[in-house]
């Protein structure tokens, strides 16, 4: 067995063990229950087309697959920890995003960093992405052909990354990710399987610079993620 072979296999057994203890085992139990769950365990995480990081960004080159091309200065990919436990998946880049090519940097990444530090995180130990990688004209929202378009972009950097956690900021990101229509307002505050992974919907964080009394709704679904991120630490 090479050494990354074996950290590879260290690293799923650590995941194994702790989604063990966040459904409830304790010790071990070759019950069928426990034995579902182990079948279950490592399914996001074997996705037969998964690529890295750097091979997304390849695939993606300077993208012209829809109409934002012709207004955009440059594509937004994402940043942060490649191999980090949590990803927050927003909308589209801004105006400053489109300017300097780095997700969330205007006044709603401003207040996202905000929200990464209340949680005792930093931006390096996360990572931050969009649905869409290009700027909308006018900040309008993302039309159904364009996130169809790239979508599939995302998607494959949270394969890539295989984070234990998804947080999505507005609608856009949740409906995406969930296949549903409905409103953020009735899916923030609970947590949803996506593909093996827990995803927690909030309001967006330019949704809260024009609604300063949503923070603490905001907050409210940031503790309980807190909570469930550090019982399976």
């Amino acid at each position: 067995m090479t050494a990354i072979r074996l950290i590879e296999t260290i690293d799923d057994l650590t995941r194994t063990l702790r989604f063990l203890k966040r459904t409830g085992c304790q010790g071990f139990s070759c019950s069928e229950a426990s034995l579902t769950r182990l079948d279950n365990w490592g399914q996001a995480r074997s996705w037969p087309d998964r690529q890295t990081l750097a091979d997304i960004r390849a695939e993606l080159g300077n993208c012209r697959r829809c109409r934002l091309a012709k207004s955009r200065r440059q594509i937004v990919f994402g940043g942060g920890d490649p191999g980090a436990r949590l990803v927050f998946v927003g909308e589209a880049p801004g105006y400053e995003e489109d300017l300097k090519g780095e997700p969330f940097i205007g006044p709603a990444g401003r207040l996202l960093t905000k929200i990464i530090h209340a949680i005792d995180m930093t931006r390096e130990t996360v990572y931050i992405l969009n649905v869409i990688k290009c700027r909308p004209p006018q900040n309008r929202n993302p039309l159904p052909d364009e996130v169809e378009t790239c979508a599939p972009f995302m998607i494959k950097q949270i394969r890539s990354i295989a984070p234990e956690f998804i947080c999505t900021l507005g609608k856009f990101a949740a409906q995406t990710l969930l296949q549903t229509d409905q409103p953020i307002s009735r899916l923030r505050g609970r947590f949803y399987d996506y593909e093996g992974i827990q995803l927690m919907p909030t309001f967006h964080p330019s949704y809260l610079l024009h609604n300063p009394g949503k923070k603490r709704e905001v907050w409210q679904d940031m503790q309980k993620l807190m909570a469930v991120m550090k019982k399976v630490d």
